[in-house]
């Protein structure tokens, strides 16, 4: 079975339109907006690619249709911080037969190999920053706005590849109408007067300012975590570029110190919820479908939560939930994703479940092996 490497728009195409064959039965599925990934695979476009490299490899029947698909790529900033040796492979699908997913694996690690690298890990697409992992529990719901979907026998796939458990990720369900107990508000009260701090909502006015400060916070707070690589200026603006039109300025909290911003967190409105009924497309009437849906979206993810290293310890993280937790109900949503956080931040995860009372609801696996 032969594998090609995707190089023009057309082949692209195919590779992000696939996905619709494969799932076409599954209810829980959400095609991506072909035009925006076209956009983020822009290599001329997305600034990932500056200190990255990327190949597209797709494997077709015998009658030309695309039948599996992986994107393999080494960052090398990642591996000047981590001193590693790592390609990363993401965008893997395959229909179930061996030999066309044996075919996808081989001719990623072969590339991997001929950079130079010494272990191949994923799924990641592409980077930490972006999608990652492969869902191994919590099939039963849809996934939220900018995270992955699988069928369950992918990670029967990865064991058969001899791939092993490098982490696991947690995604937490918030029912945003949860009575919470009175000695938490108090307790946020105290901290908040305590720490002589003041907790805002975005300032939309200030957009590029606003990005700028949240983006100084995460890659300060987010350093020292498993894996993570840092946004540069040109990142930010671009996934700001992106996120910018479904933006809840109310979903975006900062903490301030004197007017100096020392936490944040954001969430997003699940716009999976309106991309299901898109399925994939804005043409010919998707703008109009886009605006309608939108006002029907019933919940939020909290993409991210970071506080300034001398700040933390002072439960800063209990200030952020509960202001994001008010948010969501203003904005009348039913409930919330709170993802992703890694399995061994026993802190963080303590308070999402035993303080906010969130229900750890779906897992997801990071894997690795040797090249």
């Amino acid at each position: 079975m032969e594998v090609e490497e995707v190089r023009d728009r057309k082949g692209l195409i195919g590779f992000i339109t696939m996905a619709k064959r494969l799932y076409r039965d599954d209810p829980n599925w959400v095609s991506p907006l072909v035009v925006d990934q076209l956009r983020f695979f822009d290599k001329e476009r997305n600034p990932f690619f500056k200190h990255a490299d990327t190949v597209f490899f797709v494997v077709k029947d015998n009658v030309g249709r695309i039948v599996g698909r992986i994107a393999t790529t080494v960052d090398h900033r990642h591996n000047e911080i981590h001193n590693e040796k790592a390609g990363f492979f993401g965008f893997f699908e395959t229909i179930r037969d061996p030999k066309v997913y044996t075919a996808l694996f081989e001719a990623a690690s072969s590339w991997l190999k001929e950079q130079g690298m010494e272990t191949i890990k994923g799924p990641f697409s592409l980077s930490i920053n972006h999608e990652c992992g492969l869902l191994i529990d919590g099939f039963d719901d849809p996934p939220v706005i900018m995270m992955p979907y699988n069928p369950p026998w992918y990670a029967e796939v990865m064991e058969k590849l001899g791939f092993e458990k490098a982490k696991d990720l947690f995604a937490f369900w918030m029912d945003a109408y949860r009575e919470l107990p009175e000695t938490l508000y108090r307790v946020a009260d105290r901290i908040e007067r305590r720490s002589g701090v003041e907790v805002r909502s975005m300032r939309m006015g200030e957009f590029e300012k606003e990005i700028e400060r949240f983006a100084e916070i995460y890659n300060s707070a987010w350093e020292e975590n498993w894996g993570f690589v840092p946004l540069d200026e040109d990142e930010i603006e671009f996934m700001a570029k992106r996120l910018r039109p479904i933006i809840k300025p109310d979903l975006v909290i900062f903490i301030e110190k004197n007017g100096t911003p020392v936490a944040t967190s954001i969430s997003l409105p699940d716009y999976n919820q309106v991309l299901r009924r898109l399925k994939g497309s804005l043409f010919p009437f998707g703008i109009c479908k886009l605006m309608l849906y939108s006002r029907h979206i019933s919940r939020a993810r909290m993409v991210a939560m970071g506080v300034k290293k001398e700040w933390r310890h002072k439960g800063l993280e209990l200030l952020l939930c509960l202001s994001s937790l008010k948010a969501g109900r203003g904005l009348g949503y039913r409930g919330g994703e709170l993802s992703w956080t890694l399995e061994d931040n026993h802190k963080v995860n303590s308070l999402i479940s035993k303080d906010m009372g969130a229900t750890l609801y779906k897992r997801y696996r990071i894997y690795e092996r040797a090249i």
